[in-house]
């Protein structure tokens, strides 16, 4: 038998090929229209950031998003999908201001409009390429002023009804960029860090005046504001004297951790321990403050 069908897939040729059939013969709309009067499935996407070309992520993303929206149409319902795009943020911001140093408030937001708009049209060509069906000259842009007046009215409709207050929050903050970051904006790196061990001397219960807890922190500066200790529930503890170049200190700490103790201060331990018990033993013990005039109060 003879066949047209070729031996090659080819798609590097043949889906430019198919896509550029698809967008003349205008086929999204075609299918909106023939959804006419069907049961309405509206997918509210979350836009990419206009900061850079297509990665795996946003790709994932926007192509599990046209599954369900074309799955639904295939179920019968009318699924327009609105593609859009967030323009403001950090991100943006950042790239421009990196590449020129020194800008006016009223430049770094011209350039950051044209370096949005400049990607947006980039993203935009890129989504098609992956066969994504949507209305993609008629995006919704967070930079467009109507799309600005219409979160200035939703705002005030929050303020009206009693739901915006002014509160105190500890927020992520960009000593570099000098601004608040979102969650989603920062990023973790390993480092090796100075760390400290601080003792407390326990001023309750059966081990009140007779050993101190020791404790390691990453993050000295907080111990102004310490007010707990936290223990685990299921660790074993242990009342064990440690010596070091003549200072004796009683100290409590996991048993588990003594050797990395000893290791990173040089105390050896003397004898065996004095005593050991769990955490939850330890549970609303009260320890003195190291140099404030103040408890902290343990917690498993």
């Amino acid at each position: 038998p003879k066949t047209d069908f070729p031996m090659k897939a080819s798609l590097t040729t043949r889906e430019p090929e198919m896509l550029k059939r698809w967008e003349a013969a205008g086929l999204y709309h075609q299918i909106q229209k023939a959804r006419e009067g069907a049961e309405l499935f509206v997918l509210h996407d979350g836009p990419p950031f206009a900061n850079g070309d297509v990665h795996m992520g946003t790709a994932l993303n926007k192509i599990l998003k046209d599954l369900v929206v074309k799955s639904k149409t295939m179920a019968g319902f009318r699924a327009p999908y609105l593609p859009g795009w967030d323009c403001h943020g950090l991100p943006i911001e950042y790239k421009v201001v990196k590449e020129s140093r020194g800008l006016s408030p009223l430049e770094v937001r011209k350039r950051s409009e044209a370096f949005a708009r400049k990607f947006i049209d980039i993203q935009r060509e890129q989504f098609k390429r992956l066969g994504v069906f949507g209305e993609w000259e008629n995006p919704y842009l967070t930079l467009n002023p109507r799309y600005e007046a219409e979160i200035l009215r939703a705002f005030a409709i929050f303020v009206e009804k009693g739901l915006v207050y002014e509160s105190l929050k500890p927020v992520f903050w960009s000593s570099g960029a000098q601004t608040a970051l979102a969650e989603a904006e920062v990023e973790y790196q390993d480092r090796e860090d100075t760390t400290v061990y601080v003792k407390f001397p326990i001023v309750s219960g059966e081990l009140a005046d007779k050993a101190s807890i020791a404790i390691w922190t990453t993050t000295p500066w907080t111990l102004p504001a310490n007010l707990a200790i936290a223990v685990h529930p299921k660790e074993l503890y242990v009342m064990r004297e440690f010596r070091k170049e003549g200072v004796s200190e009683m100290l409590v700490l996991a048993a588990s951790l003594v050797e990395a103790f000893c290791a990173a201060t040089g105390f050896e331990p003397t004898g065996e321990p004095l005593s050991s018990f769990p955490g939850t033993q330890l549970e609303g013990v009260t320890a003195q403050h190291p140099f404030l005039p103040r408890t902290a109060i343990v917690t498993a």
